[in-house]
């Protein structure tokens, strides 16, 4: 039996490509802080198809230590997708950054996605028909004067997925690594990035995606043999191969 993991699943994008996965028949195993939230989501994936078996896991990923508990807690199953969609925002100029908000987000964007994804690829390089997808951002190929810290955690993402995805191909393994970056996008993500529970998307972007249609998106670059799958200036979803430059040393 197979899985599909997906962290920050509570809400936003991981909660709506859970539901994505759920209708293509595709075992889950949830992960996020909230368990009531999680409980919520199983029942949702329940309802697409109760014949799922969808496996609960809280963790708080801005601890690298519960996410090596995490990772081992589910040696167990078999693993097809990991998607590391967990991560954290920060909207300031630097000179007035909440440095413990900051270096949270620094544990769950970097830290966190970086031991995940390194004990996927250990464990299933070889394994037919696998992939691991990381959630990055537009602003992982754009600096965002007023989120620089946010944009440069990104960057990492982002080119630190690039770089394994060519390490992997390089090595003939099996294994697929791919980035999507959404830009602005329907969430609780920009509330809590900027303080303002009640924000107004509507009122305030005059383009987004709602996370329904990010989720599809996500299904979009899983299905495609492309790296990556970005949203443009224009709001335009585009699958393509890897955008930074590649130096082999293999």
């Amino acid at each position: 039996m197979n899985y599909t993991v997906i962290t920050g699943a509570s809400s936003g994008i991981g909660y709506e490509t859970a539901l994505a996965f759920a209708a293509r028949g595709k075992n889950l195993i949830i992960v996020a802080r909230r368990l009531e939230k999680l409980e919520e989501l199983k029942s949702a994936v329940l309802n697409v198809n109760p014949n799922l078996n969808v496996v609960i896991r809280t963790s708080d990923l801005s601890d690298t230590k519960q996410a090596y508990a995490l990772y081992n807690n589910l040696k167990e199953y078999q693993i097809e997708t990991w998607i590391n969609n967990a991560g954290l925002g920060e909207a300031s100029l630097v000179a007035d950054q909440n440095l413990d908000k900051v270096e949270t987000m620094l544990r769950v964007n970097i830290e966190t996605l970086t031991i995940l994804s390194t004990l996927y690829a250990r464990d299933y390089a070889d394994v037919e028909g696998t992939q691991l997808i990381n959630v990055s951002s537009a602003l992982g190929y754009a600096i965002a004067v007023g989120s620089v810290a946010y944009s440069a955690s990104k960057y990492y993402v982002s080119a630190f997925t690039e770089g394994l995805a060519k390490e992997l191909e390089l090595k003939g393994a099996k294994l697929k690594a791919k980035v999507l970056a959404p830009a602005i996008t329907e969430t609780e993500f920009v509330k809590k990035s900027i303080g303002a529970e009640d924000f107004d998307y509507k009122a305030n972007m005059p383009k987004y995606h709602t996370a329904k249609q990010m989720a599809g998106f996500m299904v979009e670059l899983h299905d495609s043999n492309e790296v990556v799958g970005i949203v443009d200036q224009n709001y335009d979803f585009n699958l393509r191969g890897q955008i930074y430059p590649i130096i082999s040393e293999f």
